[in-house]
């Protein structure tokens, strides 16, 4: 037990007397060697990693020390590594690229609009998106739709199919119409009355007219002018006409909603919630634009509301109709804005509403 430690003593105490006779280069080497072994050892957590900067910097110093130094160094660089780096190469040189089987993956554009089509279109199934993008151009099988739409989670369109009371009442919002009159004071307190219409399903509105004293006949007539203003082609639409029961609703107002094939459909004594789209309406008025400004006269009062209506149709957003105007429900997105733009203003009112629009 005690000559195996004497031994390995003398062992090391003779290679220690041979260091000074091996040359400064190879002994340089070999330290280059191990430090870098150390470095590389010091930088990996667990199980040494090479990189290719660091394989070519020991092939390069191993190549420099003799057969016997390499064979007596401790690497952590092996034969069997070499070979196996290099059998990796030569397998990545001559190896085909691996393709992965089946059919190629659907391209970006098309799932999204599959999915598109199937978002705002609850009642439509997989064939019938199938349809619509022959329609539009894209050569797909409608397998192919029923895969993109699978992965996607989305459920048949029996299930998909909106059936709450907003979906509902949107959907029977075209054709109907609605009255309302409201009163403003001038700055003279005098009373002067408006009679309004407004469309359910666009939210269009029209100023009938301006009186000092709403009457039977009075009401009768503004309907009948503005009725016979329109389009033939706007008012051959309208199916219902909501109105309140106040005195000046008689025969004769109900006969012109009638003549353009409308039914006349009064609201309950003391319940304005049945008419209250057309009592928004006049909310908005009168807090954006009638209660901000001291009315002088009729005719003033014609001209706040005129100017009033052409914002709130040609450029006012509403939330029920997708933060659109009346005017633009069928016109093209504006263009995304995506950095520094020029926004123009355009005052209305004397400066109490402002519009924005953006400059090319």
């Amino acid at each position: 037990m005690t000559f195996r430690p004497v031994y390995r003593f003398g062992c090391l105490l003779l290679g220690w007397l041979r260091l000074p006779a091996r040359s400064c280069a190879a002994r340089d080497v070999e330290i280059l060697v191990l430090r870098h072994l150390v470095a590389v050892l010091q930088c990996s957590s667990g199980k040494p990693v090479f990189t290719g900067g660091d394989r070519a910097v020991l092939a390069v110093l191993l190549r420099l020390l003799g057969k016997r130094r390499r064979s007596a160094l401790k690497l952590l660089v092996t034969p069997r590594t070499v070979l196996r780096r290099h059998a990796s190469l030569v397998v990545k040189e001559w190896t085909c690229p691996h393709r992965r089987p089946g059919r190629p993956a659907k391209p970006g554009a098309l799932r999204a609009l599959v999915l598109r089509l199937a978002r705002e279109n609850d009642g439509w199934g997989y064939r019938r998106i199938h349809g619509e993008l022959l329609n539009l151009g894209w050569k797909v099988a409608a397998s192919a739709v029923w895969e993109i739409v699978q992965r996607a989670g989305v459920d048949p369109a029996p299930r998909r199919a909106d059936r709450s009371w907003a979906r509902f009442l949107k959907a029977q919002a075209a054709g109907i119409w609605a009255t309302d009159v409201f009163h403003v004071d001038t700055v003279f307190l005098r009373r002067l009355f408006v009679l309004c219409f407004i469309e359910h399903d666009t939210r269009r509105v029209h100023i009938a007219g301006v009186t000092r004293s709403v009457t039977a006949d009075r009401a009768t007539q503004c309907a009948r002018n503005l009725l016979m203003s329109l389009d033939g082609t706007r008012t051959a639409g309208i199916r219902y006409l909501i109105r309140d029961n106040a005195g000046y609703v008689t025969e004769g107002f109900d006969a012109v909603g009638a003549s353009v094939g409308a039914r006349v459909v009064p609201i309950l004594p003391g319940v304005p919630g049945m008419n209250a789209i057309a009592e928004r309406r006049v909310g908005s008025c009168r807090r954006e634009a009638t209660d901000r400004v001291l009315i002088t006269g009729e005719r003033h009062l014609r001209l706040v509301l005129d100017e009033y209506a052409g914002h709130h149709n040609g450029h006012r957003p509403h939330r029920s109709l997708g933060q659109r105007c009346p005017d633009r429900i069928g016109a093209p997105a504006p263009p995304a804005a995506d950095g520094p733009s020029r926004i123009l203003r355009r005052d209305r009112l004397g400066g109490l509403i402002h519009e924005y629009a953006q400059v090319a």
